[in-house]
């Protein structure tokens, strides 16, 4: 029986990981957040081919994007997210959100 519960429970909680990494692995962003509405407005206007698919299932690149960059970021950080990754203290956070949305050829 506790062979069972914990083999159960296990697969519960692998399947909930896969979700979260098929997902892209990080977490949503709130619907109406206005921080990740600009990003997306910025990076579509200043960036080519933010609209075509990202790795992430059911994100364009500007999507994924703009959800990683979101997430990388302090809870503090109120700034533009995609002005903040192309300044020097950014550059980092830039590289890995261009990577995670597949925006580059890393």
């Amino acid at each position: 029986m506790k062979k069972t519960l914990l083999t159960t429970l296990t697969l519960a909680l692998l399947g909930t990981m896969g979700q979260a990494l098929a997902r892209g692995g990080y977490n949503d962003v709130p619907p109406g957040d206005a921080q990740y509405k600009q990003c997306i407005r910025y990076a579509n206007s200043n960036y080519e081919n933010g609209g075509e698919s990202s790795p992430i299932p059911g994100q364009n690149k500007a999507e994924a994007y703009c959800e990683c960059m979101w997430n990388e970021t302090p809870d503090s950080f109120r700034g533009n997210l995609v002005k903040f990754a192309e300044s020097d203290r950014g550059a980092k956070t830039n590289k890995i959100c261009e990577k995670h949305s597949g925006w580059t050829n890393y």
